[in-house]
Formats: structure tokens, C-alpha cells, sequence
């Protein structure tokens, strides 16, 4: 079992940037395929990205791709996402999560574990 826990959100003008972490607790940690969601306002929680259990392969949505970056750093127990560039439709509150089982790597039905979020406000 992993507990998650996010911080590093804020608020911050368009064109800014914001570095959230995922804290994670468990010596597991580095077995698991990590993710971040966020959800707004009304809107279903979205897939933002993912990193497998080393690292080596990242995922992005198409809406975040070449402005946020996601890392990992196992000897910290630690996951990362440097989010540049930001945009007012960025704001929601972002979770990070542990995948449990592949169904689909951009489902929240694939991942277990979650953290309970934090808030990003991105102002015009």
C-alpha cells in the first residue's frame, strides 16, 4: 500500500510557472507507474501525465505536451510535474496516483491510490 500526498499548488498568473510534488510513502514506491489527474469545476477528473516505475518512459496529454514536464526521483520516494507555460484552463485541482492495474495508462480506472489534491489557479 502507498499513501500520496500532493503540494506545490498556488496561485499564479497566465504565462507562470508552478512545480507540484507527490510525496509518497512506502518502500514500494518505485514499483509503481505514477500518474497525475486534475479535475476543474464540473468537468470529469482528465489524465495529465505519467511516468513509469524508472522513469523511462513519460506520458502527456495533448493539452500539457512541451509545457509541463513529469519526473520521478525514487530515492526520495518523490514524483514531480514542472508545469511552464500556465494557462487559465489549467486550473483544477491536481492529484497524483499510484497504478494498481494496467487497464489504460490515461484512466483513473487504472491507478489505486490517491492523493487528495491540490489546487491550481492559473489567472488571466
Amino acid at each position: 500500500q502507498v499513501q500520496l500526498v500532493e503540494s506545490g499548488g498556488g496561485l499564479v498568473q497566465a504565462g507562470g510557472s508552478l512545480r507540484l510534488s507527490c510525496a509518497a510513502s512506502g518502500r514500494t514506491f518505485s514499483s509503481y507507474t505514477m500518474g497525475w489527474f486534475r479535475q476543474a469545476p464540473g468537468k470529469e477528473r482528465e489524465f495529465v501525465a505519467a511516468i513509469s516505475w524508472n522513469g523511462g518512459t513519460t506520458y502527456y496529454s495533448e493539452s500539457v505536451k512541451g509545457r509541463f514536464t513529469i519526473s520521478r526521483d525514487n530515492a526520495k520516494n518523490t514524483m514531480y510535474l514542472q508545469m511552464n507555460s500556465l494557462k487559465p484552463e489549467d486550473t483544477a485541482v491536481y492529484y497524483c496516483a499510484a497504478m494498481v492495474q494496467l487497464v489504460n495508462t490515461f484512466s483513473p480506472e487504472s491507478y489505486g491510490y490517491w492523493g487528495q489534491g491540490t489546487q491550481v489557479t492559473v489567472s488571466s
